[in-house]
């Protein structure tokens, strides 16, 4: 986080970013199953990107969440994989969502389903990626914002 976010006044930038990569042909609800399984696996392996705990006005906990915004974005198959082989070979922390777990219903058949397909094979739906915003912003070179 750069100084400006420590001051209560100046708009909180960060050094870093979060963002989830879709392939532009799910469907609606495919798009909103893969955005979340991808996002979970981002605070587990990186905690310093989730904040403190939320409480309402009546001191009703709540859970923590990132600390900053998740960019969404979409691209077709080929800009998908792209991203993908530009992730690896940054070794920006990643996580996939493969076609084949969408046929799955729990974890360990979906590590199977993605441990059975070689790297530059897999039939990637979604990549959520972490790191350096400038690192990010090249690995996701010609996607778009999702609408």
């Amino acid at each position: 986080m750069t100084t400006d976010a420590m001051s209560d006044s100046a708009p909180v930038r960060f050094d870093t970013k979060i963002a989830v990569l879709l392939r532009d042909d799910l469907a609606p609800w495919q798009r909103l199953n893969v955005t979340a399984f991808l996002v979970s696996g981002l605070g587990t392996e990186i905690p310093e990107v989730i904040g403190e705990p939320y409480a309402d006005a009546d001191g009703t906990p709540y859970l923590p969440m990132f600390r900053q915004p998740v960019l969404v974005m979409e691209g077709s198959k080929e800009v998908l994989t792209a991203a993908h082989g530009r992730a690896v070979s940054r070794a920006l922390p990643r996580a996939v969502f493969t076609s084949d777990l969408f046929a799955t219903g729990n974890d360990r058949d979906n590590r199977a389903a993605v441990r059975a397909v070689p790297r530059d094979q897999l039939d990637l739906v979604g990549l959520a990626l972490y790191g350096p915003r400038n690192a990010v912003d090249k690995v996701l070179k010609g996607a778009r914002m999702h609408p």
